[in-house]
């Protein structure tokens, strides 16, 4: 997601399409790959709104050891099959470790975040994840770094800096400690997920990417649920006091959030490609801000909406820049240092 021989874990570039010659970025369905990152933005765009909305019944380590828990379950069968047909790549649990721990720190910041401010700023706040994985690929893979040195690439760097920080700044909330430390876990989770996505590309390489995700999935879960199980609410039994209704609906979380979600980014990746797909999900904040304003009120200033504009912009430019610079083949496991935007 190294040294290359004998027992060693054996990366082999796979794409998610079932041609082996055809890059990822080749689009093969436009009209399913549209629909499926509509579909990915709007489980994504629901995922803070669920948190924001469970943030009044439970904990955060209760409401992220059962979302991740019951995905987990869901996502087991993927590596059960290949390991029953004796498919899983040597090294494949080692490999994972890594994006396994920095994805769940990431969890834990993005989760707790949503108990600190509303789901619109700090979705906007999020945007920085592209920042921190730029900069991490520029330290992390030197083919990468004549693209962040063009001028368009760092002009649009400097956008999303300059529209995050009036996204988070132009508001009319008081500036006070919760507040701060609500931006302040938006931000760390945005560092986080990039790190995340560079990560998988370091120690997943040529793992396929849903398979990848599986992996992960088991090892965030037994951290997720371990942190429940310690610290949360009687031991996480307090999600099962908000009512059967209401439990339903943190499952629904986990399978439109973290289940379906990934499978329907994957697909959309490998019929439109990583820029399309990762450009489509910067539309998420916006999403996210008018939800959050019928269901919770949240009310962002028009600093903030020109803001967040300004730092989409920033990033579609970003984005736009790597695509047509880069003509090379795309490994499909750059999705998920595209677009991870928090589950």
């Amino acid at each position: 997601m190294e040294n290359r021989h004998r027992k060693e874990f054996v990366p082999t570039i796979r794409p998610m399409s079932n041609s082996s010659t055809q890059p990822i970025e080749e689009p093969t369905s436009n009209a399913l790959g549209a629909l499926m990152v509509i579909m990915t933005l709007i489980g994504w765009s629901s995922v803070p709104l669920f948190l924001k909305h469970f943030a009044d019944h439970i904990d955060a380590w209760t409401s992220n050891g059962w979302r991740y828990g019951f995905s987990a379950l869901l996502w087991a069968p993927v590596v059960i099959v290949v390991a029953y047909r004796k498919r899983l790549p040597h090294g494949l649990w080692k490999a994972a470790l890594v994006p396994s721990i920095v994805n769940s720190a990431g969890q834990v910041c993005f989760t707790w975040a949503h108990y600190k401010i509303d789901p619109g700023l700090l979705t906007f706040g999020l945007r920085s994840q592209i920042l921190f994985a730029a900069l991490g690929a520029f330290l992390l893979f030197p083919a990468e770094r004549a693209i962040i040195r063009t001028p368009g690439y760092l002009i649009g760097m400097m956008v999303v800096v300059v529209g995050t920080a009036g996204a988070v700044l132009l508001g009319d909330e008081p500036v006070d400690f919760t507040h701060a430390a609500g931006v302040t876990l938006a931000i760390a989770s945005g560092l986080l997920f990039a790190m995340y996505g560079l990560s998988v590309r370091k120690y997943m390489r040529g793992v396929n990417s849903v398979l990848a995700f599986a992996a992960i999935s088991q090892y965030t879960a037994l951290v997720m649920v371990i942190m429940m199980l310690t610290l949360g609410e009687r031991g996480g039994l307090a999600a099962l006091e908000m009512g059967g209704e209401q439990f339903l609906w943190l499952l629904v979380s986990a399978i439109v959030g973290i289940a379906l979600g990934h499978v329907f980014y994957y697909m959309s990746i490998a019929r439109l490609g990583v820029a399309v797909s990762a450009g489509v999900l910067q539309l998420q904040p916006f999403g996210v801000a008018v939800g959050s304003y019928i269901l919770f009120s949240e009310i962002l200033t028009i600093g903030q909406w020109v803001s967040g504009c300004v730092a989409v912009a920033g990033a579609i430019l970003m984005l736009g820049m790597q695509r047509l610079i880069t003509k090379k083949r795309v490994d499909p496991e750059l999705a998920m240092a595209e677009g991870k935007s928090g589950v």
